[in-house]
């Protein structure tokens, strides 16, 4: 016990102790905390009243942020109460629109048939017919729009009672979309050699109607409705009808006859219809029709389903041309080689009123064939073009386009050697 430190003792004065009155004095001064409160320290009070009394808080930045925060949330809820409340509210009108749309399909039935109006008998009662039917006598409902209607026009029909339940809109045929000519040819007049007399009756007779009317007006007479272009193969009857394409800005249809033989019955006339349709649509147009000696030969008595089909397909041409309705401004370009066979009816006057012919070239026109198809290529001074100008053989322009194509092709040169060449190795069908 007495070797102990007495508790009364101060431990300073000990020689152990000197290291920490040296941290000691290394420590600098810092001055005491303040107090948190200012005044005498009040008691807390006891009772219901103190636990009622709220504490009292100072926002913060926080408690800004949650705040506005918790009222934008509120505006949401509020949101979305009033669209529950509409919908609460809007809801049975959709069930009663839901309802009435369910009884118009019930009445109009699923599927339905596809067919055209013949007459209109009254408001109410129409006659129609489908392709692949007879004609009936059937009503029209009452929510089907009766003004749009008329005849020749596609209608839906319930499947069973074929009663008029829908209008289909006009819709062009694909096979006639096809046929308008939508980049205009780069060919022009001035690609055809020699034709001034056959230039000038189509510009007559095609362009001068749609360009200047009013001058067959002060006339006092009718334009004429068509042409027809023929002559042996070769010798610009196309090429002719794509530079009238590229100088007019009327609308183009071309079609070729064997297009407008089609393999069902009734298709053929009906692809005509829809042809000379689009071309009044689209008026002022010009209606080209290549090789029409496809459709248009001579009738005779015909033994085959086929041939019929034909002779129907020519008959409503005849009767597109020249029918009760007006073409105006719709005129027509018949082109073939073979106009001996071609149908009376179809070459008389008011539906085609002038024929013009293309014949062989003459000497002028060779010259002027070869000098067009030879303005691009490097002639050697040797060659001499009257030679093949005057040459006996009767040659086409597709003849001499043939030659100076191949010249280019396989011999690479332009000496008179080559021309003979060439002409060796296209030799001419009609010597």
């Amino acid at each position: 016990m007495g070797q102990g430190t007495p508790g009364g003792l101060n431990r300073q004065g000990l020689p152990g102790d000197r290291k920490h009155d040296g941290d000691k004095k290394d420590k600098k001064f810092e001055p005491a905390v303040p107090p948190s409160r200012v005044g005498r320290k009040q008691r807390k009070q006891k009772g219901p009243e103190a636990a009622a009394r709220l504490p009292t808080v100072t926002p913060l930045t926080k408690c800004k942020l949650r705040l506005l925060k918790l009222e934008r949330i509120k505006d949401y809820l509020l949101m979305e109460e009033e669209f529950v409340a509409n919908q609460e509210r809007l809801k049975p009108h959709e069930d009663k629109n839901e309802e009435d749309r369910s009884k118009v399909d019930d009445l109009r039935g699923s599927p339905m048939s596809v067919g055209n109006l013949e007459e209109l008998i009254d408001e109410n009662h129409a006659i129609v017919s489908s392709s692949v039917g007879p004609e009936y006598y059937v009503s029209i409902l009452s929510f089907v729009d009766k003004d749009q209607l008329e005849p020749g026009c596609a209608i839906l029909m319930h499947n069973k009672v074929l009663s008029v339940v829908g209008l289909l809109q006009d819709e062009v045929d694909p096979m006639v979309s096809v046929m308008k000519v939508e980049k205009a040819p780069l060919e022009s007049y001035a690609d055809i050699g020699g034709l001034d007399a056959q230039i000038q009756e189509i510009k007559e007779a095609v362009e001068l109607p749609l360009t200047h009317p009013e001058l067959y007006e002060d006339i006092g007479i009718k334009p004429p409705k068509g042409v027809i272009l023929y002559g042996e193969p070769g010798t610009g009857k196309t090429l002719l009808a794509k530079a009238v394409a590229n100088s007019t800005s009327a609308t183009f249809l071309r079609v070729v006859g064997s297009e407008l033989i089609q393999k069902y019955l009734g298709d053929g006339p009906k692809l005509v219809r829809e042809l000379f349709r689009v071309a009044d649509d689209l008026s002022p147009s010009i209606v080209f029709i290549d090789e029409i000696d496809a459709i248009g030969t001579k009738r005779y008595d015909a033994h085959s389903g086929g041939e019929r089909e034909i002779q129907r397909t020519m008959l409503e041409l005849l009767n597109q041309l020249d029918g009760f309705d007006s073409r105006g401004d719709v005129k027509v370009i018949l082109a073939t080689n073979r106009i001996e066979s071609l149908d009376p009816a179809l070459l008389r006057p008011g539906r085609i009123d002038r024929k013009i012919e293309f014949p062989l070239p003459d000497i002028k026109t060779r010259r002027r064939i070869f000098q067009i198809h030879t303005s691009r290529m490097t002639l050697a001074d040797d060659v001499n073009l009257e030679e093949f100008v005057m040459t006996k053989d009767e040659f086409s322009g597709a003849d001499i386009k043939a030659i100076c194509t191949k010249l280019a092709c396989f011999f690479g040169g332009a000496q008179d050697e080559d021309f003979k060449k060439a002409k060796e190795k296209f030799p001419c069908t009609r010597r």
